[in-house]
This record gives structure tokens, C-alpha cells and sequence, in this order.
């Protein structure tokens, strides 16, 4: 046999096997039709209705001779209304240094203890860096100008400076307490 016949003779005998093979099994998808066939048997889930939606009902705004809502609204004159900011002569000093513990807010500053030494008392707050401050009566804490007032076992009393809503100042009374 020659190379030729010989490459010939390959894909021949090839070509018979494949042949062969597919002549032996009568039906090649009998697996996927058996498959096809068991899932439909199988029960069927029932599906829910889809819901009924109930038409759009426009609306006709009829009040178009009252007062736009979205204005400020103006009053007769038997009802005064006083905008006009409290000079009661509280206000924050903007003018001192501003200390560490004024650029927390107070609720997530912590009491850890305390510290005496003859008649001097001081607390220890920790910040949300995990440093802890010593602190004492007159110094500052928290964004609203905060005062500390007093320093008990429990608590750091302080005096804020808020603003009022009108352009003036209030004073308001605040705390942190010793946490556990």
C-alpha cells in the first residue's frame, strides 16, 4: 500500500466505525425526550392572578385664589410676628482658641473617670480617635460652644451656645455621662 491508499484506507475505516455506532442505537435524544417527557409530568405550580389596578383618578386643584403653599405666608395685622433677633447679650466668644474637644459632637464623646488631686478635679473623655482628654471646669467641648460647668463622678456638665432661629443666641444645658 502506497501513503495515498493508506489515508484512504483510515478515513474509510473511520467513517464506517461512526457509521456503525449510530446504526446500533435506535433513537440518539431517547435521554432528552425522557427528560422533556418527566418534567411535565411533573405537577404544575399554580400561578397567582395578577393584581387588579384600579384606574388613575385625576385632580382638579381648585384653590388657585388662595395662598400659594409654597410662599412664606403673610399675616393680617392682628397677629404680629416678631423675626427679630433676642439681644439678651449671649453670644460665643469666636475670638478664643478653639480647644480639641470642640471638634466632636457631644454624643459621641465619653466619660471614662475621673481625677482629684487636693481640691482640683478633672475628667477623662474619650474622643472618637480613641485619645483621651483630661478636662476641667471652664474648658470647651463639642460643636455648640460648650462650657464645662461642672464635674461630678457621674457626669461633665456643660452650658452650649445655640442659636435661637431668629439670628440670636440661646443658652442650653447639656452632659456627658460616665459611660460603663
Amino acid at each position: 500500500m502506497t501513503g495515498n491508499q493508506s489515508y484512504v484506507a483510515r478515513w474509510l475505516t473511520i467513517v464506517s466505525l461512526c457509521g456503525s455506532l449510530l446504526a446500533c442505537s435506535d433513537n440518539p435524544s431517547a435521554d432528552l425526550e425522557d427528560y422533556v417527557r418527566t418534567t411535565k409530568s411533573q405537577q404544575k405550580s399554580k400561578i397567582e392572578p395578577l393584581p387588579e389596578f384600579h384606574p388613575y383618578e385625576s385632580f382638579a386643584y381648585q384653590a388657585s385664589d388662595l395662598r400659594d403653599p409654597f410662599t412664606a405666608p403673610t399675616f393680617s395685622h392682628t397677629r404680629a410676628v416678631t423675626n427679630v433677633p433676642s439681644n439678651n447679650g449671649i453670644k460665643p466668644d469666636f475670638d478664643r482658641p478653639a480647644e480639641p474637644l470642640e471638634e466632636f459632637t457631644l454624643d459621641s464623646l465619653r466619660m471614662v473617670g475621673t481625677l482629684e488631686q487636693r481640691e482640683d478635679q478633672w475628667a477623662l473623655i474619650n474622643d472618637t480617635d480613641g485619645t483621651i482628654h483630661r478636662v476641667q471646669p471652664g474648658n470647651y467641648a463639642g460643636q455648640n460652644h460648650g462650657k464645662i460647668t461642672r464635674i461630678t463622678d457621674f457626669e461633665v456638665e456643660l452650658t452650649e451656645i445655640v442659636p435661637d432661629g431668629i439670628g440670636g443666641w440661646i443658652e442650653r444645658q447639656s452632659s456627658i455621662a460616665i459611660s460603663e
